[in-house]
């Protein structure tokens, strides 16, 4: 199937990634009444200088040349790598994306050409990106670039970051711009990388998934708890068989 090959690989060349600008230059110029209001509900934005600044900062540390350009306008664009680490399987079309309207997308004509699959834990994409492209995008951009049908709710976008040897998630707001994220840590993906997961239990919206998808999560519950219980069970056995040979050498002596 098509898609297979795209999964597989997990990342685009820098050609594909400036076609992705149906969520990039196309946004620039149909939402410019949005970006304004977007800008003015984060937190203590830097003005146009300090911008500039930080972009030429940034600039100077980039080892790949993917640098980020500012516009006249006072957004700017540059390049976001994702890590996709889906523990589920996903639900992929093996039609183009905008073959199916989402009403359509649950009909019995849409699922003839839909399959589940496991994404490859190495899988990642790269994409091309403005300052003002929200998470919510970029989970609707990824999705379609790996023309995975599923809910986006049922995602979410995190950063990674390590500190003292140790490894944090935190998770995006839906309306938090991951290119401005970037900005602040810089170019280093070892300092601060993205990945997308599966949404938290506690926000999971359970309503979006099917009968199928809802059976199958349960066998794999059911799969991870007998794996735990084995594991719990061989590790208590070792420790009672260490404890039998104290208590031998104890009455030997």
């Amino acid at each position: 199937m098509m898609v297979s090959g795209s999964m597989s690989s997990g990342y685009s060349s820098l050609e594909e990634d400036i076609e992705d600008y149906f969520f990039t230059a196309k946004e620039n110029l149909s939402r410019r009444s949005a970006k304004v209001q977007y800008v003015q509900s984060e937190e203590k934005k830097p003005d146009i200088q300090e911008l500039t600044q930080k972009i030429e900062i940034f600039n100077n540390e980039v080892q790949n040349g993917l640098v980020m350009k500012m516009a006249e306008d006072g957004t700017y664009t540059g390049f976001v790598k994702v890590h996709l680490q889906l523990r589920r399987p996903v639900t992929v079309s093996s039609q183009t994306p905008s073959v199916y309207t989402k009403k359509e997308a649950s009909s019995d004509k849409a699922k003839e050409n839909q399959t589940s699959i496991n994404v490859p834990l190495d899988a990642m994409k790269q994409l091309h990106i403005s300052s003002i492209t929200t998470v919510s995008e970029v989970i609707r951009g990824l999705l379609q670039k790996f023309q995975v049908v599923d809910d986006p709710l049922k995602f979410a976008l995190f950063k990674k970051m390590q500190k003292d040897g140790q490894v944090f998630f935190q998770k995006l707001a839906l309306m938090e711009h991951p290119l401005y994220v970037r900005l602040l840590a810089g170019p280093d993906p070892d300092v601060l990388s993205f990945v997308l997961k599966e949404n938290e239990i506690g926000d999971v919206q359970w309503d979006a998934f099917t009968v199928p998808e809802l059976q199958n999560f349960l066998l794999i519950l059911e799969k991870e708890e007998r794996e735990k219980v084995q594991h719990v069970q061989k590790k208590f056995v070792a420790f009672r068989q260490h404890l039998q040979e104290a208590l031998k050498d104890t009455k030997k002596n």
